[in-house]
């Protein structure tokens, strides 16, 4: 018998749907033990255990805790998708779920990630469909997409582990995406208190942004006896983050910049004049050029907050993460799988997003969709985050991808060629990995 193509997909979702019971119980393990970036080793282990069960060979430890995958197409291997799922948490110690120690919690839902990235390797192995496409699936489990902890990831820079503070521009210096043609990944996001269904939002554009370390440097002193021989570095600090806000109305609306950071020493003893101040901050915008202006701009008003008190000042700027651009046609597959899947009065297209992910490195380099699936309550990375909707959280967004990648890669994966045919990087690899470099200091 001939098997079609929405044949293929009935199947694959038939599988995914009755394997939910694993799927979500993989979720709710990773949700149990929330591990910062690229500290995830009990989170690749569980994913590590997944493909096991599956019979599917892997390869770990790529970016130190990276799993990667792949399902061979039975009709050759013309193209790679990538499916990807992030293995970090955030901190947020407030949620009642945090971990006591660490402060992680799954408050920005990679667990789901990970959950259906899992259910899409399911799906295709258990229904015997890698058979009827013409190319690859991989399946990868990344490390570190939440931007924090810059101390310690800079110390693993120091000390020759990384070379990156984000998991996929590492993975890409580390060539790990050079055998990947296209890539999708899901994310949460919140559902709001008066409706009663999730949704799924098909995301267009976010920020990018740089890093900043930032060090003032002055002179203890006692606090009261002798403020006067002493150089305040807070008030140093104070007086750069001052100066930023003074120049924010020159800040362009179109640009969507952002400056939000914070004081992670502040001092030592309160009777001590304050000698060493350390702070942290991205600097946002929604294209490159805008992120470099703004990033210089802001970097003289906090080297004038240092001049302003006589305290020295250094400011170490960051590889961050580049603008996220969706490409057009998978964005379009996935939207018209997601109407068969839970009607079209529940799908839209989003505006721009003023947050920042790697996956907008990788969009540079390859096709990249990323949808937005409405599926918690509360906020992202809140205390009140939880799950409402276990359907919209860790199913139907893997038989979305499911769909799609079928549509790309059945019949001699004929979409997946008419798609790359017409499709220019917006950067090479090497031209992005220079980029990059460059705000290395």
């Amino acid at each position: 018998m001939t098997m079609t193509k929405d044949q293929l997909k009935a199947i694959v979702c038939e599988t995914i749907a009755s394997h939910k019971g694993d799927i979500k119980k993989l979720a709710e393990d990773i949700w149990a033990e929330p591990e910062l970036g690229y500290k995830e080793t009990k989170t690749a282990k569980k994913v590590e255990a997944a493909f096991s069960a599956l019979g599917v060979n892997y390869r770990n430890q790529l970016a130190l805790t990276g799993v990667k995958a792949r399902l061979k197409g039975g009709k050759g291997s013309k193209y790679s998708i990538a499916v990807i799922g992030e293995l970090d948490a955030i901190i947020c110690a407030e949620h009642p779920e945090a971990d006591d120690l660490t402060g992680a919690a799954h408050c920005c839902g990679h667990n789901a990630q990970i959950a259906n990235m899992m259910a899409v390797t399911i799906g295709l192995v258990k229904s015997g469909a890698m058979q009827y496409l013409a190319g690859d699936v991989v399946p990868f489990a990344v490390p570190a997409e939440e931007y924090v902890e810059l101390a310690y990831r800079n110390k693993l820079i120091e000390q020759g582990k990384i070379s990156y503070i984000g998991g996929k521009p590492e993975l890409i210096s580390l060539g790990e995406f050079d055998d990947v043609d296209m890539a999708m990944q899901i994310h949460l996001t919140s559902v709001k208190p008066e409706r009663d269904t999730g949704f799924i939002e098909m995301s267009t554009t976010t920020n990018g942004f740089i890093g900043k370390l930032i060090n003032y440097k002055g002179t203890a002193s006692h606090a009261a006896a002798a403020p006067h021989l002493g150089v305040n570095a807070l008030n140093a600090a104070m007086m750069g983050i001052m100066g930023v806000n003074a120049i924010r109305e020159t800040f362009q609306e179109k640009d969507y910049i952002r400056f939000h950071p914070i004081i992670t020493q502040g001092g030592d003893l309160v009777n001590v004049t304050p000698s060493d101040v350390r702070m942290e901050s991205y600097v946002r915008a929604s294209n490159v050029p805008a992120m470099i202006d703004a990033n210089e701009r802001i970097t003289r008003a906090l080297v004038a907050g240092a001049m302003s008190v006589g305290a020295e000042v250094e400011v170490k700027d960051l590889p961050g993460y580049l603008p996220l651009y969706n490409n057009d046609t998978l964005n379009s597959l996935l939207q018209q799988n997601a109407h068969s899947l839970i009607g079209e009065e529940n799908v839209w297209i989003a505006g721009h997003m003023t947050g920042s992910t790697d996956t907008g490195d990788l969009s540079h380099i390859m096709p990249v969709s990323h949808p937005w699936i409405g599926a918690i309550r509360g906020g992202l990375h809140g205390k009140d985050y939880v799950v409402f909707d276990d359907d919209m959280a860790y199913i139907r967004p893997a038989q979305m991808m499911a769909m799609a990648i079928i549509d790309l890669l059945f019949d001699d994966a004929s979409q997946a060629n008419e798609m790359l045919a017409d499709y220019t990087p917006l950067m090479s690899k090497e031209e992005y990995l220079s980029f990059i470099g460059s705000f290395k200091n």
